[in-house]
């Protein structure tokens, strides 16, 4: 049912815990499946690279994995080249996901973005990367419990 990278994750998650003193925190859930996420994230403010970021969850393997994984494809990068990372993204890495199980990687998404806004809500110096506001809004708008079956949140 899980590939063998879904299991790794879920069962060596990467970057499992919270940082102290967070630039950002994202606080996701999906009270349908009762999935629910944090992540935070650690800003270097003069190159807006994403230096650490961790995740906490609570619920099924899936989301565990995803998190885990999520958390390690936006480790380096910019906020701009994290803000493209999709839950698409996530599944590939992960080597597929069942359909039903395809909305644990919209709330790794939707935590990464929310940890986002969350930064740029705390630096209102700084200016967001086109497009954080409207992914966010287009994710929070999804049910994925009603998607068919290979459903993606990408458009």
């Amino acid at each position: 049912m899980y590939s063998e990278k879904v299991m790794e994750h879920f069962q060596n998650p990467r970057n499992m815990g919270e940082i102290e003193d967070a630039d950002g925190v994202g606080d996701v859930g999906n009270p349908k499946c009762g999935d629910m996420m944090r992540i935070t994230i650690k800003v270097d403010p003069d190159s807006d690279v994403i230096t650490d970021v961790k995740f906490k969850t609570f619920g099924c393997g899936a989301a565990i994995a995803t998190s885990s994984m999520v958390t390690e494809l936006v480790k380096g990068k910019t906020l701009e080249e994290a803000l493209h990372i999709s839950n698409k993204n996530v599944v590939e890495e992960l080597g597929g996901l069942p359909p039903v199980k395809m909305h644990c990687s919209v709330l790794a998404e939707q935590g990464i973005a929310a940890a986002m806004i969350d930064y740029f809500s705390k630096h209102p110096d700084k200016q967001a990367p086109a497009g954080l506001m409207e992914k966010a809004k287009r994710l929070e708008a999804l049910d994925p419990h009603g998607w068919p079956e290979g459903g993606e949140a990408e458009e």
